[in-house]
């Protein structure tokens, strides 16, 4: 048995601990132990250094993180701030806003 396999076969007895033992429910812990172990998995890979950059050096990326059109469209979504509350953002070259005063 692979290290995977025993990661999730770990975590899925322990779901079925934790809900009483239930009977029937195999494939759904299994399932459960599957999304925990690749949460687990993402996180440590995630806080891993920048394979790019050399020790001691910022990685310079063409590209911003996140595309322009999804920081443009955080208002667009019922949230905590209002639309005409939302802070302004970069905009792509070759655009511009209209504002009223």
């Amino acid at each position: 048995m692979d290290d995977l396999e025993q990661r999730i076969r770990e975590h899925a007895h322990r779901i079925w601990v934790e809900e009483g033992r239930p009977t029937g429910r195999e494939d759904a812990h299994w399932e459960m132990a599957r999304e925990l172990v690749a949460i687990e998995d993402n996180q440590r890979d995630a806080t891993k250094p920048n394979p790019v950059a050399v020790e001691g050096e910022e990685a310079i990326h063409p590209e911003p993180v996140e595309p322009i059109e999804a920081v443009e469209s955080l208002g667009d979504l019922p949230g905590r701030i209002d639309q005409a509350e939302r802070p302004d953002y970069p905009q792509p070259k070759g655009r511009r806003t209209r504002r009223s005063s």
